[in-house]
């Protein structure tokens, strides 16, 4: 009979494709792992991965089972969250998922008030793109996700937070430095410093100006916000900065200049969860209290 923990060991071994390492995030020995599989495709009386000695590859019908035991496996974490919610609200375990230019400069104000009202909830916290968070959270890995709209989420279920402004972060030496604030025609001429692909900010930063084409420095994308910062702290370029940031702190002691925006259309932040979780009530509550830790890192865009 197929088992959760066998349908948990192939989707392992389908996001890992290494024996190994899909025995760790199982936290399980590989041993273990392997013997799970092997009784897995000995019920089902089919291949699921081909093995050599240096790779692990699905067959077709592996990737497609795979793809129904993660549905399965988020199935089955709605029924836990159900349980849990009958025991109180936000007890347990949450794992939270957050897209980096949102999480570092939100969630520490943030998890001192869910202590305070929730004492008896864990926190396990996740960073990582958006793509990768809407697809964990859809397969069961993540409770809940801290996101910039828009974004195509599919039939998630969402919670608005705030409206997050951009600045534009210049060198001092700038001819725009002295200026109170600038609007998107004088940005048309000025090619900016960008997140690498696959943050959305990259994207939200281009469309601040829906009916003008904002230009890129192509010769340099970066990983992270305190990199793009000293790149124009060292004069190499200009770049847009989430408001939410700058409110937390992150250009203090940068010797740059910085200045709203007129006329940007800003990014939205939202909690995002899976419509058939039974935590909605929860994430409601949590939505409130990202919306108060906002109002603690400053003036709130939104």
């Amino acid at each position: 009979m197929t088992s959760l923990r066998q349908l948990r060991f192939l989707v392992a071994l389908a996001e890992e494709l290494n024996f190994s390492r899909a025995a760790a995030a199982c936290h399980v020995t590989q041993p273990t792992l392997s013997t799970g599989l092997k009784e897995l495709e000995d019920t089902l009386g089919i291949a699921l991965a081909e093995r050599t000695k240096r790779s692990v590859i699905l067959t077709p019908v592996g990737h497609a089972i795979a793809e129904r035991a993660r549905s399965v496996l988020a199935e089955v974490r709605d029924i836990e969250e159900i349980a849990e919610r009958s025991r109180g609200l936000l007890r347990g375990t949450l794992r939270l998922g957050s897209i980096p230019t949102i999480g570092p400069f939100l969630i520490p104000k943030a998890l001192p008030l869910l202590r305070v009202r929730f004492p008896d909830l864990k926190v396990y916290l996740r960073e990582e793109l958006t793509e990768p968070l809407v697809e964990g959270l859809i397969a069961g890995r993540l409770d809940v996700i801290l996101i910039a709209l828009p974004f195509d989420i599919g039939a998630l279920k969402t919670e608005f937070l705030f409206e997050d402004e951009y600045q534009l972060a210049t060198p001092l030496s700038s001819p725009v430095a002295a200026k109170e604030r600038v609007g998107g025609d004088e940005l048309a001429d000025m090619p900016l410093l960008l997140l690498e692909k696959g943050h959305c900010l990259q994207r939200h930063a281009l469309t601040a100006f829906p009916n003008i084409e904002l230009p890129r420095d192509d010769r340099f994308a970066a990983t992270s916000l305190n990199t793009l910062i000293s790149m124009v702290e060292e004069g190499l370029g200009t770049t847009l900065l989430p408001q939410v940031a700058i409110d937390a702190g992150v250009a203090k002691g940068h010797s740059l200049n910085l200045m709203p925006l007129e006329g940007a259309s800003p990014r939205r932040i939202a909690l995002a969860w899976r419509h058939t979780s039974a935590q909605a009530d929860d994430f409601k509550l949590l939505a409130e209290i990202f919306r108060m830790a906002r109002n603690q890192t400053g003036r709130p865009s939104g």
